[in-house]
């Protein structure tokens, strides 16, 4: 069973990290460290199917669930995803129970859904090894789906309500500029909206995450009650040790 998917339906906290350097041996440094997940950003990073499946290769031998940022919702490319092995997924902008439910659809398949079924020649089903993956598959898929819009926050209650739905994730950075504030996560009016976006999943009992903005801002999402929290990126982590191990010498 998928432990993401199990863990998010107990309530229990699973923190992550950003990879947007879409690279192997970087992605498997990183599933090395102690992190429950680590998300694969289709959307805002140079990521293909290929080098997905090369970082999904990569991490295989450890205890991390690697979660996939498609670019968007596309029942084709939620097919081709799932093929290559990916079985939790978050969805950027989802604004309506009926989207969410076409995206349950997508990931299922057939009486459950719309998913195309090639189970003899996908990765996921061990290329055909797996005699139950067409009639189990569906079980441990976890989707996520990604609120980041007015129209999304209006309807949160709607969309946690979607059966197939396991989570709930807050995009702050495309929040802020849809209420005005582009660059501006900051802003107390950004702030507000996000804590409340996150008490209103708390009370429809689904688990809810966030991109956290720092480490401080991921602890106070988890003391609200997050329990799917990223604390940074690859590219973050890079960054801050290359400038401050160059600083140091100075």
């Amino acid at each position: 069973m998928n432990p993401l998917k199990v863990a998010l339906g107990e309530g229990r906290m699973q923190i992550g990290l950003w990879q947007a350097l879409a690279n192997p041996y970087t992605a498997e440094i990183c599933a090395g460290a102690g992190y429950d997940w680590l998300l694969f950003d289709g959307e805002h990073a140079p990521n293909t199917p290929q080098t997905l499946l090369a970082q999904l290769q990569a991490v295989a031998p450890y205890p991390v669930e690697p979660i996939a940022r498609p670019p968007v919702g596309d029942p084709a490319i939620i097919k081709q995803y799932l093929d290559i092995g990916f079985r939790s997924l978050l969805i950027p902008m989802v604004e309506s129970a009926e989207q969410a439910r076409m995206l349950v659809s997508a990931t299922r398949f057939p009486p459950r859904g719309i998913r195309g079924v090639a189970s003899a020649t996908n990765r996921a089903s061990g290329f055909g090894s797996n005699p139950r993956y067409l009639a189990d598959a569906h079980e441990d898929i976890c989707l996520i789906v990604q609120i980041e819009s007015r129209v999304g926050l209006d309807a949160i209650e709607e969309i946690a309500e979607t059966e197939g739905v396991d989570a709930l994730f807050i995009g702050p950075g495309d929040l802020a500029a849809a209420l005005g504030h582009l660059g501006g996560v900051d802003h107390p009016d950004v702030q507000t909206a996000i804590s409340d976006a996150l008490a209103r999943i708390e009370k429809t009992g689904k688990a809810s995450g966030i991109f956290a903005l720092s480490v401080d801002d991921a602890k106070a999402r988890i003391a609200a009650g997050a329990s799917l929290v990223s604390i940074g990126t690859d590219i973050g982590v890079l960054m801050k040790g290359v400038r401050g191990l160059r600083a140091s010498i100075i």
